[in-house]
């Protein structure tokens, strides 16, 4: 999603998208945000927990002129355990007239927590379903700028934008992260001048009763409430085809007096659908459609099938195309873990960069958001509980989009792109997660599977703690055709030890070679002895910006180091276990232990080896190799 309220942002957001600049994922990214500075008061709502929703028919009546909506909304839901009553999330300050279950009139309240409480005409048994048919009109609340009224070029316009916790303004609704709506039919009255937008696929021509026109739509896939939206106004349509093998449509619904811009724009749509089908999987809702509905807001909304759009700027096309992969086939689970749909579809819309504009443009981006992120040695890609009712850290740019975008750059290549497409193609295929919800561990879980690694430290540092890491890199020549790199790291925030990452190397030759090194770096002032194709003239820290990483320095040494140097041990002390690193020029034959006695105490043949039967204190190695002996000394903690 794309949002921010302010007039004077929005004309100045409007200026961004049209440079034909690379870097406009920040911009895309502030815009997304919502105005609301305060704190949301919405927590998960037990009085809504015992039911789910399969079905809504939603009859809206709107006037683009008129700052009002009159609702029949007829819902079934199955009981998940027994239901004298039924409860749903309504802002108190639209009226319901009625509630009707058949032909039988219901009795309800509503109360000062937003809530529509609705008494059943008998008991509902676990396992059952029921239906309520609810009728209200009125003008919903403005707190949370979910139902707008506008106009464009003298033409008025009413459009809504539910995320995050909206969608109760202006129709009755589960507005929790916890079910979604098997389908729905949307029904939409309006004056017959005006052209209708909801999600899905429309369902036969328009009927025209008098001055109105009444346009229904039928979405087949399962939904949350506040991807469900409606805009209303004198739109004109432009029909568009894509789809790699079989085609589906894109429909587009544009302001007129923007239409011969937007259609030129609007080309951009099937190569970018076509990439990520290439790149993930077919797109989620090929049954119905994809496409656009203009609006009036300073960004864009991920609406299911239909993205409500201020312009049509590419890279505001990718992104939020990008969430109906990621936020809207699978939804993030609560709100702490929405990186999963705006780190994903901030991303997705850097690798429109990387494949249409190039490797040095694609690294340009990701210097741009790296420098944002660590604009503030802080902040935490996941939420805490507290910073989930808060509009502007659901929203942050810095934390949820770019943090969140370069952590998967980062996995992309820890893992290697064919491993990391992999996993997310099965994060997206998941049964249990496929047109549901997600939450952070669901996604690495998968990403483990197919790697074979354990990643939790990786989340731990990257997702749920703070702060980035300053690298410190001395390299060495030694010997012929091998390279000793000494890596020291610093940490922005306390809440990480050691940022554990492999860590990207690019080395130069005097006679202009070039190569590429990947460095496995897990602890502070570690050595690590590697092969490389050509005597180093010069080396670059990082160079295609893989890593969340500031003020990060390498240098080449100038002093030759001998074989006994480039023999080491660690780590020391140690209290368990010890490595020997040398190099791939000479072979180990035998360690032998001596105590600080002299005394013989423990023999081995390997690199890696136990010391827990030794006591503390010192002692000394003789590392016996193809190469020579050379005598080292540890402490046994």
């Amino acid at each position: 999603m794309i949002k921010n309220s302010f007039l004077l942002f929005y004309f100045s957001i409007c200026s961004v998208f049209a440079q034909n600049n690379i870097n406009k994922t920040n911009s895309i990214a502030e815009a997304e945000m919502k105005s609301a500075s305060r704190l949301m008061n919405l927590q998960v709502n037990a009085n809504t927990q015992n039911y789910d929703v399969t079905y809504h028919k939603l009859e809206f009546t709107i006037n683009p002129a008129v700052y009002a909506i009159t609702g029949k909304v007829t819902t079934t839901f199955k009981a998940l355990s027994n239901m004298t009553t039924v409860t749903f999330d309504f802002n108190n300050a639209i009226t319901v007239s009625s509630v009707k279950s058949g032909a039988t009139n219901l009795t309800f309240t509503q109360n000062a927590n937003e809530e529509l409480i609705i008494t059943l005409p008998s008991t509902i048994t676990t396992g059952n379903f029921g239906t309520v048919e609810i009728n209200y009109s009125g003008a919903p609340s403005t707190g949370e700028q979910a139902f707008t009224k506008s106009t464009h070029n003298g033409t008025p316009v009413i459009y809504t934008l539910s995320e995050p916790f909206g969608a109760r303004d202006w129709w009755p609704c589960k507005q929790d992260l916890n079910d979604k709506v098997n389908s729905i039919d949307v029904y939409i009255t309006a004056p017959s001048q005006y052209v209708s937008v909801a999600n899905g696929v429309e369902v036969g021509a328009p009927v025209i009763s008098g001055s109105n026109k009444t346009t229904h739509f039928r979405h087949s896939y399962p939904i949350p409430a506040y991807l469900i939206a409606i805009a209303v106004t004198n739109y004109q349509v432009y029909n568009q085809t894509a789809g790699v093998g079989t085609t589906f449509p894109i429909v587009n619904y544009i302001y007129p007096e923007n239409y011969a811009s937007s259609v030129v724009d609007l080309d951009q749509t099937p190569v970018i659908m076509n990439l990520y089908e290439t790149l993930f999987e077919p797109y989620p809702f090929r049954n119905e459609k994809y496409g656009h509905a203009q609006f009036g807001w300073g960004g864009g909304m991920e609406h299911t099938t239909v993205s409500f759009m201020v312009n049509f700027d590419r890279q505001l096309i990718a992104h939020e195309l990008g969430h109906q992969w990621f936020g809207d086939k699978v939804t993030c689970g609560s709100w702490k873990d929405i990186w999963l749909n705006e780190g994903f579809a901030t991303y997705m819309a850097t690798l429109v960069i990387e494949n249409f504009d190039g490797v040095d443009a694609f690294v340009t981006e990701k210097q741009s958001m790296i420098d944002y992120i660590t604009s503030s040695p802080n902040g935490a890609v996941y939420l805490t509980d507290a910073q989930a009712t808060n509009v502007n850290r659901i929203f942050s740019s810095r934390l949820s989009y770019d943090k969140g975008a370069m952590v998967l750059e980062m996995l992309r290549f820890k893992m290697g792109d064919a491993l990391f497409f992999q996993g997310i193609k099965n994060y997206l295929a998941d049964p249990n997660l496929a047109y549901k919800y997600a939450v952070t561990t669901d996604l690495q879980t998968h990403l483990e599977a197919v790697c074979g690694q354990d990643l939790t430290e990786f989340f731990n540092d990257w997702i749920y703690n703070q702060g980035y890491p300053t690298y410190s890199i001395t390299a060495q020549n030694l010997g012929v055709g091998q390279a000793k790199f000494v890596i020291n790291q610093t940490q922005s925030d306390p809440s990480v030890s050691y940022f554990e990452m492999p860590v990207p190397i690019r080395i130069y030759g005097a006679l202009g070679q070039q190569a590429d090194l990947s460095l496995n770096n897990t602890f502070n002032g570690e050595e690590i002895i590697t092969n490389v194709p050509f005597a180093i003239a010069s080396v670059a820290f990082d160079p295609e910006r893989h890593l969340i990483a500031a003020n990060s320095t390498i240098a080449l040494g100038n002093q030759i180091f001998d074989i006994d140097n480039a023999v080491s041990i660690y780590p020391n002390p140690s209290s368990d276990t010890i490595h020997i690193q040398m190099p791939v020029t000479s072979t180990l034959k035998k360690v032998i232990v001596y105590n600080n006695l002299g005394q013989k105490v423990l023999e081995n043949s390997n690199l890696d080896f136990s010391i827990n039967s030794l006591s503390t204190g010192v002692h000394y190695l003789d590392i016996q190799t193809t190469g020579g002996t050379y005598h080292k000394k540890f402490i046994k903690k």
